[in-house]
């Protein structure tokens, strides 16, 4: 290998064998859903309840159709001011996204962090090959498997 003087640089090759894992080593399975009909304040008040950000939403079939998470319920916010009053019975399918991203149980931890490194996701849904729901990796999960490699 060069610097970027062109002269050669030693190799720092100390020989040691990279630590990885697998998303299904640190994928949180038992995950809360919601269905398109929930009603969003209940979304907002499990979150609140629950500590956390955001959760898949699942139709009856148990198909993924979408994500709903904290940003999404901020527009509750707007949507009652636009109108002047509170919002009619809104429900997660209308403010839920369908932009997540997916990634499947046997996927390299290190690529998991790549994509977080490079993206705006702060989860990734973890689905196998039929598409059916598995469970999610965070950030944070990436963040355990940090904290165990250097144990």
């Amino acid at each position: 290998m060069k610097n970027y003087q062109q002269k050669a640089v030693e190799s720092n090759n100390n020989n040691h064998p990279r630590k990885t894992a697998l998303v299904v080593d640190y994928m949180i399975k038992d995950l809360i859903t919601f269905k398109p009909e929930t009603d969003i304040m209940e979304v907002v008040k499990t979150l609140i309840d629950n500590t956390i950000t955001g959760a898949p939403v699942l139709a009856d079939n148990k198909e993924l159709v979408g994500l709903i998470d904290d940003k999404d319920c901020l527009r509750i916010l707007f949507a009652s001011a636009y109108h002047n009053m509170p919002v009619d019975k809104p429900t997660v399918a209308h403010y839920m996204s369908n932009v997540m991203k997916t990634v499947s149980p046997d996927t390299d931890i290190y690529e998991v962090a790549n994509i977080f490194l490079t993206t705006i996701y702060k989860r990734l849904l973890v689905v196998d090959e039929d598409g059916k729901l598995l469970g999610q990796i965070s950030r944070h999960d990436v963040l355990r498997a940090i904290h165990d490699f250097n144990e």
